[in-house]
């Protein structure tokens, strides 16, 4: 081989996602130059220091006989932390293990009560800050429940209701300890009430049935304890081992029983301990961006002590403690297992269902962060690259013709942010319309946004979500000629982007027949050329409608159009079934006795 690059014996290669030539040459010690070479011969068109796919980098590994192994983010970022001698999965000695409170999430579908359930078991009203009544972030609380003599804690996790946050809640499940699923008495079981139910069997959780607005007069708790049997949640009171609790949140009926069930269900099921001692481990539960304290993130906290002034890393984002506060807003020095806080201090917006960690000092974090932050970058834009080969260069350049909707989404928290992204790329979208979102992030809307929007060579739109846009921002989107849009809720966001790329589509034909006529008689004329005489024998005849002419069940001729049409020696707009004509085919001449004229027209088609 002229390229020089070493073959391998099937010796393993570990790469991470998004490595590049220059990374795999290091591993195998090549040139990088050599790969470049491989590639073009193999007949893909990669720089060296250019992210690539995972497919690009097999194909490679599989060339040179190198076993080419992808290590997946998880088993990443384990190996970067254990540079900086942190095992997230370290053995806990039994004596450092204290009991810790459930943590529980309240599951359900739309409207059926979930949060008005969390403000009776809190004494606070969430709702009335809530667009449309509906749940638009992921909120921790903790509570205190007399039990047994004993004080005891329980955390609940508020998630969304709405189809469009399943990526949310299914968030919520992977920190839950116990799930709540919230059934309407008077609606019964519906579909996101199953989805909801898979979600925790997913999780392999312990559930707990709360079936709500028992206090309604056309309630029934029983069809719902017979419709969650076909799920296989069989109620104790019918033989099995599910504890179902009647409630109704407004006047506060059974919060007491449904408290208690939670209690006596981590009790019987689960063992909840964890080390109070140590650093800080956990997850971002939320996060967003506040006008005046910068980035602020919804921690859970699973092990040890999470302080006041301890360094962490969230994801990409890292920082020091500047402050916690509890639910109420009141200042906490630490917090321990299962307590969410809400922490300032970040340096950037975590994403929703990061894990953190406090470090030693603030370097050790930045330096996780940072690395993070590249491999991630790495990874996205070998995702978003693709495949560059020679044979797909020219699909490529053909794919100038299709219509694209370019957006940049911008919400108020980073759930919300990936809960609409991920509710985009599973609307049905056809093949000639491309969605692409060139820039996601939290807070307001900037002068960056909208000028990353107008430097595109293509139409951008703007959506905000929760956050809006300053006077500045907005005449320069004005002056730029940027659309920004505005949502609250995002099923309604949804749906207008839906309809948008819906209208973005090139309108479709279909024909419609409108009659057909057999030529009795055929008329010579030297001035206008053959003349039909014929007779109508379905549907109608339109003067100027297109036609084509068939000769024993044959097309003789297409795209005729019928010029000019007569009853008698008047000139008529169409003819009627079973009335006579004499029509011109636009030049056409051959015309013979017994031949059928088919007239239809062009209809637009709508859209599903």
């Amino acid at each position: 081989m002229s390229s020089g690059a070493p073959r391998g014996q099937g010796q393993v290669v570990r790469l991470s996602r998004g490595a590049s030539l220059s990374d795999f040459a290091d591993r195998i010690n090549a040139n990088p130059g050599s790969l470049v070479q491989e590639m073009f011969n193999l007949g893909e068109m990669v720089t060296a220091t250019q992210s690539c796919s995972d497919d690009t980098l097999l194909l490679l590994g599989e060339h040179l006989g190198f076993n080419v192994q992808i290590v997946s983010p998880e088993d990443e970022d384990r190996e970067l932390l254990a540079q900086f001698n942190i095992d997230l999965d370290a053995e806990v000695a039994e004596d450092r293990l204290v009991s810790r409170a459930p943590v529980v999430t309240v599951m359900g579908h739309v409207d059926h009560g979930k949060t008005k359930l969390l403000d009776a078991i809190r004494k606070a009203n969430v709702v009335a800050g809530e667009a449309g009544g509906i749940t638009q972030h992921i909120g921790a609380y903790q509570v205190h429940v007399p039990h047994e003599g004993e004080d005891r804690a329980v955390t609940f996790i508020d998630t969304p209701g709405h189809e469009a946050f399943t990526a949310m809640r299914a968030r919520g499940a992977q920190v839950t300890d116990i799930v709540v699923l919230v059934v309407a008495a008077d609606d019964g079981v519906m579909p996101q009430t199953i989805e909801a139910l898979n979600h925790a069997k997913a999780a392999d959780v312990p559930i707990v049935v709360a079936v709500n607005k028992v206090d309604k007069p056309e309630a029934n708790p029983d069809k719902v304890r017979q419709q969650l049997t076909e799920y296989g949640l069989v109620a104790e009171e019918y033989g099995g081992d599910t504890m179902f609790v009647n409630v109704a949140a407004k006047p506060g009926i059974g919060i007491d029983d449904l408290l208690e069930a939670v209690l006596l269900t981590a009790d019987a099921s689960l063992e909840l301990t964890a080390p109070i001692d140590g650093p800080a481990q956990g997850v971002a539960i939320e996060a967003h961006l506040d006008k005046g304290r910068g980035a602020v993130a919804t921690v859970l906290v699973q092990k040890g002590t999470l302080r006041a002034g301890d360094s962490i890393v969230a994801g990409g984002a890292h920082g020091r403690v500047r402050a916690m506060l509890d639910e109420n807003g009141n200042a906490v020095a630490e917090a321990g297992p299962a307590r969410p806080v809400l922490v300032l201090g970040l340096t950037a917006v975590p994403g929703a269902g990061d894990t953190f960690l406090a470090a030693e000092d603030d370097r050790t974090v930045r330096q996780i962060a940072e690395q993070r932050q590249a491999r991630r970058r790495a990874a996205s834009f070998a995702n978003s690259r693709g495949r560059a080969t020679l044979e797909t260069l020219m699909e490529q350049l053909k794919e100038g013709e299709k219509t694209s909707l370019n957006l940049v989404l911008k919400g108020d928290v980073s759930g919300s942010v990936e809960a609409l992204e991920d509710a985009l790329f599973n609307l049905d979208i056809p093949e000639e319309v491309q969605l692409r979102i060139i820039h996601r992030g939290v807070g307001a809307i900037t002068e960056s946004d909208v000028m990353l929007a107008s430097a595109s060579t293509e139409a951008v739109t703007i959506i905000g979500f929760n956050v809006r846009a300053a006077n500045k921002v907005r005449e320069i989107a004005d002056r730029e000629g940027v659309e920004i849009r505005y949502y609250t809720v995002i099923y309604q966001a949804i749906e207008e982007i839906d309809a948008a790329l819906k209208g973005l589509l090139k309108p479709e034909y279909e024909e419609v027949e409108l009659g057909t006529a057999e030529i009795r008689d055929v008329f010579r004329s030297s001035k206008i050329g053959n003349i039909a005489g014929c007779i109508v024998r379905s549907g109608l005849i339109r003067r100027n409608a297109k036609a084509r002419l068939l000769r024993d069940g044959a097309v003789v001729a297409e795209n005729l159009t019928i010029n000019s049409l007569k009853r008698f020696k008047d000139d008529a707009t169409e003819v009627r079934e079973g009335f006579e004509c004499g029509l011109t085919l636009g030049g056409f001449n051959n015309l013979q006795v017994g031949d059928i004229i088919e007239t239809f027209e062009m209809r637009e088609k709508p859209r599903a």
